[in-house]
């Protein structure tokens, strides 16, 4: 069961599932309904709502969880560049789904290009539906987390519908994640 949490300030939202922008006032009334990839998805009277890392203070969140994401961060820190951007495309969710995007199987390429003297990272995602309105920001998500990684000049996500998503695509470790194994 989850618990009310009145929101201690004003924060800036995304409806779910239509992407469009809210601002939730102060002493709102909401319930966590999932804690993923740094984000929040929560329950208030106006619907499904996703509130970002950035106002984690605003639901009473402790930080610990930011500290540990900062530890694995250090870790992969001197890995090759292509295996810290599926590490960040890792944290990446749907906010109706509790399995990331890349064991969804959405994430169909990812390259690392030097263009022009920058570092460049392309990657092509699809969504579970076409007509998802939370695509833009899940793909706005990856993008911004793509570009945390030190090196990285630009990144630039691409939605695509070619080949089209289906339930087989989600890998062993998502299956197990939504009991389907």
């Amino acid at each position: 069961m989850h618990e009310e949490i009145k929101l201690t300030r004003e924060v800036s939202a995304i409806q779910i599932p239509s992407g469009d922008s809210l601002s939730l006032p102060a002493g709102t009334a909401v319930f966590i309904t999932q804690r993923l990839g740094g984000t929040y998805t929560v329950a208030t009277s106006q619907g499904l709502a996703r509130i970002s890392s950035q106002d984690a203070d605003a639901l009473g969140v402790d930080a610990e969880e930011e500290k540990k994401k900062h530890a694995a961060a250090v870790r992969l820190k001197d890995a090759p560049l292509e295996e810290q951007v599926w590490s960040q495309l890792k944290g990446v969710y749907d906010p109706e789904i509790p399995v990331d995007i890349v064991n969804l199987g959405l994430v169909y390429d990812c390259a690392v290009e030097d263009i022009d003297g920058q570092t460049v990272v392309s990657v092509k995602m699809t969504l579970t539906a076409p007509g998802c309105g939370m695509g833009p920001v899940i793909a706005a998500d990856a993008q911004a987390k793509i570009m945390t990684i030190d090196g990285v000049d630009d990144a630039r996500v691409e939605l695509v519908w070619d080949p089209a998503w289906n339930q087989e695509m989600i890998s062993e470790e998502g299956r197990m994640k939504l009991g389907m194994v």
